[in-house]
């Protein structure tokens, strides 16, 4: 019933910059962290961005510092993550994620969800 739905990944050449969408629901959103991974081609998913339930904290990868930006919008059920001067190697997709509890009441036991992923592919 949960589900995580990314979109705005593409093509974009390098030093241009995408605006990545995640459309959640089947939870309540505003209850909970929201994070971005990405895969790239033979490598392990890695953390990108994490943002706390209510926005007013974000955490972030070395490697994007000063460049990503993840953002949410409790209204709409919708986390962002904007990505500005863009890499060749950050060819990857890109997931949106969040952690659940298996039951209402026992938050110590949580599973991931994940979306079906965007693809980003950074090439000229």
């Amino acid at each position: 019933q949960v589900q995580l739905v990314e979109s705005g990944g593409g093509l974009v050449q390098p030093g241009g910059s995408l605006r990545l969408s995640c459309a959640a629901s089947g939870f309540t959103f505003s209850s909970y962290a929201m994070s971005w991974y990405r895969q790239a081609p033979g490598k392990e998913r890695v953390l990108v961005a994490a943002i706390t339930n209510t926005g007013d904290s974000t955490n972030y990868a070395d490697s994007v510092k000063a460049r990503f930006t993840i953002s949410r919008d409790n209204a709409s059920n919708t986390v962002y993550l904007q990505m500005n001067s863009l890499k060749r190697e950050e060819r990857a997709v890109y997931y949106c994620t969040v952690r659940l509890p298996r039951r209402v009441g026992v938050p110590t036991i949580r599973d991931s969800y994940w979306g079906q992923g965007t693809q980003v592919t950074v090439s000229s």
